[in-house]
């Protein structure tokens, strides 16, 4: 073969996408290619969680990282038990990643116990310093920040737009699963000292499983006038489908903390907007790409939360929402 022939096969070879791939385009562009694992605790099938990974690989890809270019991402999907998320982490851990996206306040502490070098940048984390995770908010230090996803306040804008939409409503059950709602406590107490100016009694209920569920609902249909309200929690996101249908069921107004409740047939929601906090949490992935460590970005608390409205579930309940309350609501499902 003459040399010239050599060379030029030699070069064909070296590029080829079968052999190289991604990894081919990256070295003809000079980039390094940065790792960074998620961690969620949905299942990958859940239609809510993939809405989250995409919001935060637009958000990446308008900051200039883009899959297969100069980033790879590996995701891991925990929505079946802690075993499942402590295997989940340690796998991602063990590919030495240059940083982890973590999902909710299990899965960041579950990374936290196994590493805490790793950078890690969460959401949607509850009570932060109360879960030991930073030790303020300002400067956290160490290896993780991120977004929480609530003031503990909340608890009373929820009963009050309960009560707005179902006055008749005199007891309210808030649900929430111990295990992956340890703060719950905190959400509780505003709830409690309010209650008496709505005249409602609240009932703390702690639902660990699908049977729970039936026996909290089975509780409220004995008597009349009971209402739900359902706190934020992973353990509550993973039950949804299971909720709004016991609700619908047994005819008991509900308030939910996110929009993909009351998109999925809940009465109402008042909370953050989650895609737009995983779009927010590129932004920080981007920051300590580029060298900033973890422990100098703030913590950031919620600043927007938006009040959604299913009036055709309402219907179905029988019931009339107010016209100011309508008013002030950012969606209202037809």
């Amino acid at each position: 073969m003459k040399r010239r022939e050599f060379i030029t096969l030699l070069g064909s070879a070296a590029v080829a996408p079968s052999v190289l791939g991604p990894l081919a385009a990256r070295a003809q562009q000079g980039q390094r290619l940065r790792r960074i694992g998620v961690l969620m605790g949905l299942v990958a099938s859940d239609p809510e969680g993939q809405s989250r990974v995409a919001a935060f690989e637009h958000g990446l890809r308008e900051l200039g990282w883009v899959k297969g270019r100069n980033l790879w991402i590996e995701y891991r999907w925990a929505g079946g038990g802690e075993n499942e998320l402590r295997n989940h982490a340690a796998e991602l851990l063990a590919m030495a990643p240059d940083l982890i996206l973590a999902n909710s306040t299990p899965v960041t502490a579950a990374l936290r116990e196994q590493s805490q070098v790793v950078p890690i940048v969460f959401t949607q984390v509850t009570d932060p310093v109360g879960q030991g995770l930073v030790p303020n908010l300002a400067h956290p230090g160490g290896n993780l920040t991120g977004f929480t996803s609530f003031e503990f306040s909340i608890g009373t804008k929820w009963l009050q737009v309960l009560k707005q939409t179902a006055p008749h409503v005199t007891r309210v059950a808030l649900v929430f699963n111990p295990h992956s709602a340890p703060f719950a406590d905190l959400f509780l107490r505003p709830v409690e000292a309010a209650a008496p100016s709505f005249s409602v009694t609240p009932i703390a209920a702690a639902v660990r499983s699908a049977d729970d569920l039936d026996r909290v609902f089975d509780a409220l249909a004995r008597e009349a006038n009971g209402g739900l309200i359902v706190l934020s929690d992973l353990g509550m996101t993973n039950h949804r489908d299971a909720l709004i249908a016991l609700a619908a069921h047994h005819r008991v107004p509900a308030v939910y903390p996110f929009r993909y409740f009351a998109t999925s047939g809940g009465l109402m929601s008042y909370g953050t907007d989650v895609a737009e906090v995983f779009r927010r949490a590129a932004a920080y992935v981007d920051h300590i790409l580029r060298g900033t460590s973890p422990g100098d970005l703030p913590v950031q608390a919620p600043t927007k939360y938006d009040l959604v409205i299913n009036l055709k579930t309402a219907r179905a309940l029988g019931l009339t929402v107010p016209e100011k309350l309508l008013a002030i609501a950012d969606e209202v499902i037809e």
